[in-house]
């Protein structure tokens, strides 16, 4: 069978400790969203922690599936057919070795982390929790991490219980040991949230969930494309994230779940490849992963996260993470000498999102004068409305960063926030 391009990315250099160090003008080069104005401005895009921008490799990869190789997966004996079968199977095997995942049967392709949530709330979550059960959810948790579970307390008699977050947006670890008790069946919280860039001590909360023989999974959606991730090392029952957010394609996304929980598992939606057998009397379901994908995926999507994937590991995920801290640490600086501004969140551990308000000014308008700058920045409460509020705050504007990003950057940030000022006192 012949190669195909998108076949060509799932050999990564990084793989095989070469890990150049991080020139961030190579890898703005890689991208071509960025070169761009915005309102006559040249664009300084910091809205990464909704969406990342895609490198040429993974464009690529996407056209390439359309160009050459594209066809229904599985079962057909066609070579186009047989081609698409080995791009998105290989997607999976890349998927397994970034977050170090024991089999590829672990790797189940869904459209995003929210679906991945909903998939483990409908399809463990019915099996397993009953009425009076508790689940403990964070004041971190980003919608999708709040409202499947709602929606299983409406219909099954669940009980949610909260890991409260302190004034820096740390979560009060004496609290979580309180809530577990023998009631409790599953934690799922976030490994980085989305609003204030708290990085939790995931690798701890999943220990004592562990030690009490508690269900846990992690929302990795905020933490794949900045802080190394051994699903093994951390011995996650579930763990979740987005391809859209780790520079790939939107529309798809990865549930990795333990082989052994995944097996109890029924299937959440029927269709096609998710069955052995149909009749109209008895279906055979398939083994994991494929009893939990039914119907035709995101083929071309699973090529493109191969591209993604192989992009962080070919620059080194540890040098992404230091420079990105240094980001980080210019950008707290920068923003701290802004008089009337007031960082919300200020965690020990924190990654790429910083999140902020301005005296006296609504953070809708600081985002619509920092837009006229060129700066794009997300304003609202980030679809996590609960840790929002705990600082008694309807909205902030929040700069989240990438690999891609500068020292100037942050500088034309903090210039823009004071232009805001100006325009907007």
């Amino acid at each position: 069978m012949a190669e195909s391009a998108s076949l060509d990315a799932v050999t990564c250099k990084g793989c095989a400790g070469e890990q150049p160090p991080i020139d961030v003008e190579a890898i703005r080069a890689d991208f071509p969203v960025l070169h761009q104005d915005v309102r006559d401005k040249p664009l300084v895009y910091l809205d990464n922690a909704a969406s990342t921008h895609k490198p040429l490799a993974v464009i690529d990869a996407v056209s390439a599936m359309y160009l050459r190789d594209y066809s229904n997966i599985h079962r057909g004996v066609h070579t186009l057919s047989q081609r698409a079968t080995a791009v998105y199977e290989n997607a999976r095997e890349r998927v397994r070795c970034h977050l170090n995942a024991r089999e590829t049967s672990e790797i189940i392709f869904t459209r995003g982390t929210t679906e991945a949530i909903n998939l483990v709330a409908n399809s463990w979550g019915r099996v397993n929790l009953r009425e009076g059960d508790e689940v403990i959810l964070s004041e971190l948790e980003h919608h999708s991490n709040i409202v499947p579970w709602q929606m299983l307390r409406e219909s099954q008699g669940i009980v949610l219980r909260v890991i409260p977050i302190d004034d820096d947006g740390d979560l009060i670890l004496e609290e979580y040991e309180k809530l577990l008790n023998p009631r409790t069946k599953l934690v799922s919280v976030s490994h980085i949230s989305n609003a204030l860039g708290t990085v939790n001590p995931i690798a701890q909360i999943l220990r004592m969930a562990r030690e009490q023989g508690v269900t846990t999974l992690v929302d990795g959606a905020q933490a794949v494309a900045h802080k190394p991730v051994d699903v093994q090392e951390l011995q996650a029952d579930f763990y979740a994230f987005s391809g859209h957010k780790i520079y790939g394609p939107s529309g798809i996304g990865v549930l990795y779940g333990r082989k052994e929980i995944l097996q109890d598992m029924p299937p959440w939606q029927g269709g096609g490849d998710m069955i052995l057998s149909v009749g109209f009397e008895k279906t055979i379901y398939n083994e994991p992963p494929f009893r939990f994908e039914a119907g035709t995926p995101n083929i071309s999507g699973a090529a493109g996260l191969t591209a993604a994937l192989c992009y962080i590991c070919n620059h080194g995920i540890r040098r992404i993470d230091e420079w990105e801290q240094r980001l980080l640490a210019h950008a707290q600086h920068r923003l701290r000498e802004i008089p009337g501004l007031r960082l919300v969140g200020t965690a020990k551990e924190q990654s790429c999102a910083i999140s902020f308000v301005l005296d006296g000014i609504h953070a809708h308008d600081v985002g619509t004068v920092l837009d006229m700058q060129g700066v794009a920045v997300r304003t609202g409460h980030h679809c996590a409305q609960p840790a929002i509020e705990r600082f008694g705050l309807a909205a902030t504007t929040r700069a989240s960063l990438a690999v891609y990003n500068t020292i100037e950057e942050i500088d034309a940030l903090a210039a823009a926030i004071r232009k805001a000022q100006e325009v907007l006192s």
